[in-house]
């Protein structure tokens, strides 16, 4: 489910398809992920595309 609201640096369902599965696979056993990874790489293109500091994404983002 994504986040509300999205912004234009997020990622379409198709692009995500595209890069989900380069991403190497989560560990089994152990905590489960806290964050969703789309979540986080919508976050990091966020700051790419805004040049805002890791520190500074909007607060519907994973914090940093």
């Amino acid at each position: 489910m994504p986040r509300r609201p999205t912004y234009p640096s997020d990622l379409t369902d198709e692009q995500w398809a595209l890069i989900e599965p380069l991403l190497p696979p989560a560990n089994t056993g152990g905590r489960p992920e806290k964050h969703p990874r789309r979540d986080v790489v919508d976050a990091i293109l966020y700051v790419v595309r805004t040049g805002c500091s890791w520190r500074h994404p909007p607060v519907d983002f994973p914090p940093w």
